[in-house]
């Protein structure tokens, strides 16, 4: 089957302002999202774009996905962390399932269903090789046992895209290959064994259903393993964190396109000392600070987005370098915006606020920015040798 043409990003871009409109501030006062929005942007292709038509998505290239995540990431960044784990668990269905399972699976992410993507855990954050969750083989079927942490969107998930590491119970290499090997599967949200506690007043993205899951001998069947296999462990880490971490770059630019606007047409229009705020040039300065931030996110996101589209063996580091540029900056000039509206953008909810506290999870989360630092620094080395 050949996919249609692409619709236009602006298309979606327009609906979700439509949807989202002046509600975000009070999302992130209640710390959540409406679960009816959240089904009905995934039955329009929105929650994960880049999905191929044939399996019901809108198979938008990196690029124009980037630009809806920037619109998204600029109307609720809660909202665009729940986008970002659809996309994520979406890319990680179409990368390593079966075609049988991308059909399944796809067609229920492209259908109203929503899904988290189950990483990180209590002792395996940035250094995810820690990670000590199980998938094994049992009988005609799996076990999972393990404990993930703060997880985005599992509070409205029907779904969990678990990583794990993949052991065959019995076999001579059981636990060599536990060592060596990771698998992902499909687990169904109200699977026996399956406990989800939702996190209350995270610092930001305060609606984005962060929690922690518990999984203790929960029993799959085979077709839950995507692949039907075991894969090596950076190659399944690395292709879902690349997805990932580009997308909260795009969502960076949001943020900082928000900071921007906000600060903008505040300091245009408050006077002090009988002129604009914008007149005063330290004032002017912060703008320019902004408006140099919001480029140079753009730019790294766009680079990265072409490094996808066209398959470049550099994509998974120029997705580092396009997080990091993005969030360090969307984090200092959220600060900046807030200074310049001063009391008016200090009150709980309103853009410029919800920007301060969401740009921080933003260094932390896909890699932290001390990893981001390291795997760049690795990269220069390796570059000049």
């Amino acid at each position: 089957m050949t996919d249609l043409p692409a619709p236009s990003p602006a298309a979606g871009q327009a609906v979700l302002s439509e949807l989202v409109a002046d509600r975000a501030q009070a999302w992130d006062l209640a710390g959540v999202l409406p679960v009816k929005l959240l089904r009905d942007l995934g039955a329009r292709g929105l929650l994960c774009a880049q999905v191929p038509q044939t399996y019901g998505g809108l198979g938008l290239d990196s690029a124009a996905n980037g630009e809806l995540t920037a619109h998204t990431g600029a109307l609720c960044s809660s909202l665009r962390s729940v986008q970002t784990s659809q996309g994520m668990a979406a890319w990680t269905i179409l990368r390593f399932g079966d075609a049988a399972q991308r059909r399944h699976h796809l067609g229920r992410l492209t259908s109203g269903e929503l899904a988290a993507v189950a990483f990180s855990e209590p002792e395996a954050g940035s250094d995810l090789s820690a990670m000590t969750t199980r998938i094994r083989r049992d009988g005609d079927g799996l076990v999972v046992d393990g404990a993930k942490k703060w997880i985005t969107a599992a509070r409205y998930a029907d779904h969990l895209v678990v990583f794990g590491r993949f052991e065959d119970a019995g076999g001579p290499d059981a636990e060599e290959s536990a060592g060596e090997n990771a698998a992902v599967v499909v687990v169904p949200r109200d699977t026996p064994g399956v406990r989800v506690e939702t996190i209350p007043a995270p610092l930001g993205c305060r609606a984005a259903g962060h929690a922690h899951i518990t999984l203790d001998s929960v029993r799959l069947g085979h077709h839950a393993l995507l692949g039907g296999g075991a894969y090596a462990l950076p190659l399944v880490v690395t292709t879902a964190l690349t997805y990932g971490r580009l997308s909260v770059a795009w969502g960076c630019v949001g943020i900082l396109r928000a900071c921007l606007r906000a600060a903008a047409e505040h300091a245009g229009s408050r006077k002090q000392f009988g002129q604009p705020l914008a007149a005063h040039q330290l004032v002017a300065g912060h703008l320019a600070e902004l408006l140099v931030a919001e480029q140079n996110a753009t730019r790294a996101c766009e680079h990265a987005s072409r490094q996808w589209d066209t398959r470049q063996p550099d994509l998974a580091m120029a997705a580092v370098l396009a997080k990091h540029v993005s969030a360090t900056g969307a984090a200092a000039c959220s600060s900046l915006a807030v200074q310049v509206l001063a009391s008016a953008g200090a009150v709980d909810g309103h853009v410029v606020a919800r920007a301060h506290r969401d740009a921080k999870l933003m260094e932390i989360i896909e890699g932290s920015n001390e990893i981001s630092r390291l795997l760049l620094a690795e990269h220069a080395l390796a570059t000049t040798r």
